[in-house]
């Protein structure tokens, strides 16, 4: 059984994640390496733990959330449905059970706002994941004068969390945004088809999505 250690060790995978980043590095775009795959493989993790789901269905969440930027290696665009291809054939050729790399690349494929769908309850976790990442230190851009909307909004996030409540009903992605470096507008202005995918894929897994910034409710 392919575990997500397994996947998380092994050399190819990470060359694969390393190169995509440097790809969109290239690109202009913020840090997709392997510490945005971390932590959205926890979140992903915890986010189906807390719901009570069957360990087997967090843990292909997880290897899922780990792969699910792979696709960048080929192109920015539709790096969604690209990745869930690389992903059949690593999985495949690692050789995992057709059923299990159905539904990791299923969620790989529909983790995108642009053509991304709750499918099922791996996609829904996969999403509000990677959506709620937003943090200063995917910033490369040490030239504060020069910040396009992307790195103001993520330098200005100085700290993110994502809870569910205990009733596990609603789920709450919790911001503190220092307005020296963006601000409220800023944050929607690139980040609310992203927050409407994230609506969706708490309602699929029964949950209500809020979203918090400077302690002001928004969502």
């Amino acid at each position: 059984m392919i575990t997500y250690e397994d996947i998380k060790n092994n050399p190819d995978i990470t060359t694969y994640i390393k190169r995509a980043d440097e790809a969109l590095e290239a690109l202009g775009f913020t840090e997709h390496s392997l510490a945005h795959v971390g932590i959205v493989a926890e979140n992903a993790g915890y986010i189906l733990k807390t719901l009570c789901f069957p360990e087997r269905t967090i843990e292909l969440a997880k290897i899922a959330a780990h792969l699910h930027d792979i696709g960048n290696l080929i192109n920015r665009v539709d790096h969604s449905q690209s990745g869930a291809v690389m992903a059949f054939r690593i999985l495949d050729n690692l050789g995992m059970a057709p059923d299990e790399i159905a539904q990791i690349v299923s969620a790989i494929g529909n983790h995108d706002e642009g053509t991304g769908k709750p499918v099922s309850p791996i996609a829904a976790a996969l999403i509000l994941a990677d959506k709620s990442d937003v943090r200063r230190t995917r910033v490369r851009n040490y030239d504060i004068a020069s910040f396009d909307i992307h790195d103001r909004v993520n330098y200005s996030v100085t700290s993110s969390e994502l809870k569910i409540n205990e009733e596990r009903t609603a789920i709450t992605l919790k911001l503190t945004i220092d307005t020296r470096y963006g601000n409220v507008m800023d944050y929607f202005e690139i980040f609310l088809d992203r927050m409407l995918l994230c609506r969706n894929a708490s309602e699929a897994i029964g949950l209500k999505f809020k979203l918090i910034i400077n302690d002001q409710p928004l969502i």
